[in-house]
């Protein structure tokens, strides 16, 4: 509890930029928190704090209570997308990547072999290895929606401020997270014109149909 408790003061900080301190959250949750709790709380003395002290501090700091419970390797890369913002290639913002997150099972870093295996599929160990060392500077949209299902980020993390904005929408971002449509998409690549065009067809078939399910 005591890391989560310094991640999230490191990303949900004051208006004005700086880190609060225990005085300035015991101010702001009206006493409900005191500045020794906050303190105890961040050395790692409190290993199972009460809810309603949990959910004050997150009402202070501007944050869903619910990220008190979540995945810690989660927060630390979200934690590290925000501070790297606007900064940095695709193949320094995968590194970071491979630095934090870890094996639940074992504690340890992936490895681009590990990564390949948890794509199914979607990318090879070469193809991994290829985008971390920047050989591959440009990657597919679809190997960046990879790599962002295998360590459970927002694909926008691998996009930065800089960077020109894929020629995708979000609706087509949207369905290439999904694996049934990226299904569809790899198995169409091979179709003539006139078989995407039947395909299309009996896509807008279904979907009337389920129009008609969903009225009736």
């Amino acid at each position: 509890m005591a890391q989560k408790f310094e991640l999230l003061l490191e990303q949900y900080r004051r208006p004005n930029g700086q880190r609060w301190n225990g005085q300035e959250l015991q101010d702001a949750t009206g006493g409900a928190v005191s500045r020794s709790y906050v303190s105890a709380l961040r050395k790692g003395r409190i290993a199972n704090p009460r809810f309603d002290k949990l959910r004050a501090l997150a009402k202070a700091m501007g944050f869903p209570p619910e990220l008190w419970f979540g995945n810690l390797d989660t927060l630390r890369v979200s934690v590290g997308a925000k501070r790297d913002e606007g900064r940095g290639s695709i193949a320094e913002r995968l590194d970071r990547l491979f630095d934090i997150v870890r094996d639940d099972r074992t504690g340890q870093p992936y490895s681009e072999e590990d990564v390949a295996r948890m794509s199914a599929g979607d990318l090879s160990e070469e193809e991994v290895e290829g985008i971390r060392s920047g050989h591959i500077a440009n990657p597919t949209v679809d190997k960046l929606l990879a790599l962002s299902e295998v360590f459970e980020v927002d694909p926008s993390y691998f996009l930065g401020r800089e960077e020109k904005p894929p020629l995708l929408d979000a609706e087509a971002i949207r369905a290439l997270g999904d694996a049934q449509s990226r299904v569809i998409l790899h198995k169409s690549l091979d179709l003539s014109s006139g078989e995407k065009d039947m395909l299309i067809d009996m896509i807008e078939h279904l979907g009337h149909l389920r129009d008609a399910n969903d009225t009736a």
